[in-house]
């Protein structure tokens, strides 16, 4: 589920700065703004919106709530999915089995090696 939510998580990141990236700014219809044309000027009335006003909207409100999921999950996984405890568990465990098989081998002579 992690896993799924982290995808949908980057889609809705990537159509958001498309959508972004695609849509013209409002300082564009500057010039119209002195001319003709004054019903969607930078001052004036904003109206319902278009497609991509829309559009952008709703992957903003997937993308809110999704992190906020996101953020919850990960809060508050439980030690069984991340247990960094058993872990090593594990390798102490698998450590000491390896000292077992390890030949020591003991000079009993007084002479130091040269």
């Amino acid at each position: 589920m992690f896993t799924v939510l982290l995808v949908l998580y980057l889609l809705a990141a990537i159509a958001i700065i498309g959508l972004v990236l695609i849509q013209q700014g409002k300082g564009a219809d500057m010039g119209a703004s002195f001319g003709a044309g004054a019903s969607n000027t930078v001052f004036g009335s904003g109206g319902s919106g278009n497609f991509l006003t829309r559009m952008t909207t709703i992957f903003a409100l997937i993308f809110l709530v999704i992190s906020l999921v996101l953020g919850n999950l990960s809060t508050h996984k439980s030690k069984s999915q991340y247990a960094p405890d058993a872990l090593q568990e594990q390798v102490q465990k698998k450590a000491e089995k390896a000292v077992k098989k390890v030949p020591v081998k003991t000079n009993n002579s007084d002479e130091i090696p040269e």
